[in-house]
């Protein structure tokens, strides 16, 4: 869960990003924050010189604006970095993303779910899901999948902390307490 500090920031980046005229696109914010990330945490060099008080803010930019150009990060996030290295947040610069990618997805509309089943669905099936699930919430998903080796079969969704279990072991216990409950009467 991202801080209150990372949502005053991904709060602001999302208020330019999403305001009227607009040149940048939400998705494309997203994936430049993520390749931000990504380029700080895998650079141990990188990630130490950015958060050390010792190095001038100026030079932390001037470092950070080239490897930006490489990686062809421009505009308003190039100038959100600066914001966040200026300010001493660039170590939590995941959170923020983590903040930013939340806020666009609320929003623009859309529910995040995340969705596990016994082995790996396939772009049809995993479409179906996003169909079933968009029309049992009648709002929009996004769909986060992974393979749960324990699940003899079906699929388990979880929509905040609603869960829907169309797994093999869920809907054999549906059974059991069905028989059990006719048994009782």
């Amino acid at each position: 869960m991202p801080s209150a500090v990372a949502n005053r920031y991904a709060r602001a980046l999302a208020d330019i990003v999403l305001a009227p005229g607009s040149p940048l696109k939400p998705e494309t914010a997203v994936a430049q924050l993520r390749a931000v990330e990504q380029l700080i945490a895998g650079s141990w060099e990188l990630k130490n010189a950015l958060l050390t008080p010792a190095i001038q803010t100026s030079k932390k930019c001037a470092v950070m604006g080239r490897l930006l150009d490489q990686i062809q990060v421009q505009g308003f996030v190039k100038n959100f970095v600066f914001v966040v290295i200026d300010r001493r947040r660039i170590g939590i610069i995941g959170e923020i993303r983590e903040a930013f990618e939340l806020l666009i997805d609320e929003r623009l509309g859309f529910v995040r779910a995340e969705v596990a089943s016994a082995a790996a669905l396939d772009d049809r099936r995993r479409a179906n899901l996003e169909t079933e699930l968009s029309r049992l919430t009648g709002k929009r998903m996004r769909l986060r999948f992974a393979v749960d080796a324990e699940l003899l079969g079906g699929v388990v969704a979880r929509i905040g902390s609603t869960m829907y279990d169309g797994s093999v072991r869920g809907q054999l216990q549906q059974m059991r307490k069905q028989l059990t409950g006719q048994m009782a009467e």
